[in-house]
């Protein structure tokens, strides 16, 4: 059954990792998606070339979300080529970990622009679209330690717990005009990013998670799909712990 048949997201940061996963299974199930990617032009055109074949749309572009103006543009862009917006999952997100003695105000300027600003950013874009179709799911990709903090993180601890204040805030101005705005905060995903850990690392995180496993961007994805899809009717302003049960 496919959830999404039909309808039009865009994928912040869509060419790796969880973003990427996220495009695959919305491609699966029927949607059109357009999805950003910040360098690697080559795998965003590949992915958007391969599941272009299966009968979606997908079309990749070169946008910066913390890049106000570039958020515009491609909104713009967007409703040009497909004609309609939607879904919108905010996933674009970087890491700058230190502790706090000795982070630099560059490193925590930075992922709060990158992580937190583009959310309002791509917001802001969508925004008027969605209203004038009078219906719209946002998604917006906080994290646990969002939710609970973790030390070495307070730049991007603050950017995640951020996105869960702006999601609910949303959720709240707009629910009136059928626009739902939730966060998912994933916990240990199995990513690029996370294969450099030493295996020694990544044992004891498995170990303290009750599913005894690490996530998959198919986990995340998946719960997306939910989120996106008209099953979700009556869900707004919440926050999925995607975790394997780890904040439980």
């Amino acid at each position: 059954m496919k959830l999404l048949e039909g309808k039009t997201a865009i994928i912040t940061g869509g060419s790796r990792g969880i973003g990427k996963g996220i495009v695959e299974v919305f491609a699966n199930h029927g949607c059109n998606v357009a999805f950003t990617y910040n360098s690697s032009a080559e795998a965003a055109e590949e992915l958007a070339t391969g599941l272009s074949a299966s009968g979606v749309k997908v079309k990749a572009y070169k946008s910066n979300a913390a890049s106000f103006d570039e958020s515009q543009e491609l909104a713009a862009a967007v409703i040009g080529d497909f004609g309609s917006i939607d879904i919108l999952v905010n996933n674009a997100g970087i890491t700058k970990d230190n502790l706090l003695m000795r982070i630099t105000e560059e490193d925590f300027d930075k992922v709060i622009e990158v992580n937190l600003k583009s959310v309002f950013n791509m917001t802001k874009a969508v925004q008027r679209t969605m209203l004038k179709q009078r219906k719209g799911s946002i998604i917006n990709m906080s994290s646990v330690v969002g939710v609970k903090g973790n030390a070495g993180q307070t730049n991007y601890a603050a950017s995640k717990a951020g996105i869960i204040g702006f999601s609910k805030s949303v959720a709240l101005e707009l629910g009136s005009r059928n626009i739902r705005c939730n966060a998912i905060a994933p916990g240990f995903i199995e990513t690029e990013m996370t294969g450099k850990l030493n295996a020694e690392m990544v044992k004891s995180w498995t170990d303290a998670i009750p599913l005894k496993r690490g996530g998959t961007p198919e986990d995340i994805a998946n719960t997306c799909v939910f989120l996106a899809s008209d099953l979700s009717g009556y869900v707004t302003g919440q926050v999925l712990n995607v975790d394997g049960g780890m904040l439980t």
